[in-house]
């Protein structure tokens, strides 16, 4: 029996009901918030593995709640979005959503993409040997431990990692000083997904030099080749 928990925050009556049916069918198990405010108080009390989080709610929309939640570490999230500027939905990737799904969406898409969100939150082999508990990489002043989806920096520093970038940090630190293009990574990382275009990986690489930069680490990690793609450079130990 699938134990999977999904929580729908959505304002609009029919297309929360008509989700949460489809979802039941699929046999996840659903709970629905009509707002961004109720929606805070039942993670107070509960715990989900996947959020559906619709972006233009009344009150506090969702990329307030989304900020709220992921300073907590918070579960996955896949974004609803009728918003038709591709910006907005680049903020979304750039603040740490794992997908999102524009307005009006086919159910079966929806599903794949949770499909997808899910097995990435859940795996982290990502066609390389299989991690364990116990396995963490140190490179430079951080120790990675992907498991729990997080980086330990200089001086003790946590800094929290989504699904995504875990799983692009976990195929750099396993192939050091290996030229990857976009597509490499894209099919690597988000094999199963429908997204679009390597923009995406270009959005977590920016993301993943934000978290690894530090005074203290004066080296460029992840290096950049033009038309060709991405290159991990530090000394990469696993434990």
């Amino acid at each position: 029996m699938n134990e999977t928990k999904i929580l729908i925050i959505e304002d609009d009556i029919d297309i929360n009901q008509s989700l949460a049916s489809f979802l039941k069918t699929q046999g996840y198990h659903v709970e629905t918030c009509p707002s961004a405010e109720v929606g805070h108080e039942w993670m107070k009390k509960n715990s989900t593995d996947l959020i559906l989080l619709d972006l233009m709610l009344p009150g506090e929309n969702g990329f307030e709640f989304f900020r709220k939640v992921r300073t907590e570490g918070g579960p996955a999230v896949i974004m609803l979005t009728a918003l038709e500027d591709p910006a907005d939905n680049i903020l979304g990737l750039e603040l740490g959503a794992d997908d999102y799904v524009t307005k009006p969406f086919d159910l079966h898409v929806l599903l794949a993409r949770i499909r997808s969100v899910l097995r990435r939150s859940t795996s982290h082999d990502v066609s390389q040997p299989k991690l364990t508990t116990e396995m963490t990489f140190q490179f430079s002043a951080y120790t990675f431990y992907p498991l729990r989806r997080y980086l330990r920096g200089p001086g003790g520093l946590r800094k929290s990692l989504t699904a995504n970038e875990t799983n692009l940090l976990v195929v750099l630190c396993q192939n050091v000083n290996k030229l990857l293009s976009r597509e490499n990574l894209l099919e690597l990382t988000r094999a199963d997904d429908c997204s679009p275009s390597t923009r995406t990986i270009d959005i977590l690489i920016s993301r993943l030099r934000k978290k690894l930069a530090d005074d203290q680490v004066k080296d460029e990690l992840i290096q950049t080749f033009r038309n060709g793609g991405y290159m991990f450079r530090p000394e990469v130990n696993t434990l």
